[in-house]
């Protein structure tokens, strides 16, 4: 089965281009099939070099490279690369690849076992060992809501790693939301529809992994959403 991985793109961290590159050599290697990658660019960002651009163009074959002019979240950048995603499996992650490499594989090798249609990454107890007070007591309350008034199999919805088959495509495209709880929107919608397998998988940060800063910018509109998704 191909697999089709997806990564948004914005402000990336120094050697973002050479990351990519390593980490196609190695999955290409592990999951021994054709592996198509598409990189979003959500927004002009000073750190995407055009001699980026060029690298990546080099040393991944077919790599697709969408550029937006403007940002408008994950959400949004995540739906356009899905839409061009040509794999039996599509998974999505972060552009500098936080989960294990045993993360992925554990997502990809569950949808290929058959196990599910929809492989949801959730975090290991080590995760909130690794992550800063302020987002981890976010992490804690989203959670508490979602158990407290949604009716959906898995309650940590935010982590960013997640993938599943190809007919899934256009649950995942019928979604709205543009910025983080696009997640929760997604597996709500897939829930109700009542025709899918959905299935926690756990996943690993890798170490030294970096954590923008939350802000009351970012709260208030996912606040907003949520309300938005209860409503629906």
């Amino acid at each position: 089965m191909s697999v089709s991985i997806v990564l948004p793109c914005y402000n990336p961290p120094q050697g973002w281009a050479e990351n990519i590159v390593h980490q196609y050599g190695v999955l290409s290697a592990s999951l021994q099939q054709p592996l198509e990658v598409i990189i979003v660019y959500d927004g002009i960002s000073k750190e995407v070099k055009g001699t980026d651009l060029v690298f990546l163009h080099d040393n991944i074959p077919g790599v697709q490279q969408i550029s937006l002019e403007h940002n408008k979240g994950k959400g949004h950048a995540l739906r356009t690369g899905i839409a061009q995603a040509n794999g039996d499996i599509i998974i999505y992650t972060d552009i500098d690849f936080p989960y294990t490499n045993e993360s992925l594989h554990k997502i990809c090798s569950a949808l290929q076992d058959n196990m599910c249609d929809i492989a949801v990454g959730v975090k290991d107890a080590v995760y909130y060992e690794k992550v800063p007070r302020l987002r981890r007591i976010i992490s804690k309350f989203l959670q508490f809501f979602i158990r407290l008034f949604l009716s959906i199999p898995i309650t940590d919805t935010q982590c960013g790693l997640k993938g599943f088959k190809a007919d899934i495509k256009p649950v995942f495209l019928a979604t709205t939301i543009n910025r983080y709880l696009f997640d929760l929107e997604f597996i709500r919608n897939a829930s109700k529809s009542g025709r899918y397998r959905i299935s926690a998988i756990p996943v690993s940060l890798n170490p030294g992994v970096h954590f923008r800063p939350m802000n009351y910018k970012v709260l208030l509109p996912e606040i907003i959403n949520f309300i938005k998704i209860l409503l629906r």
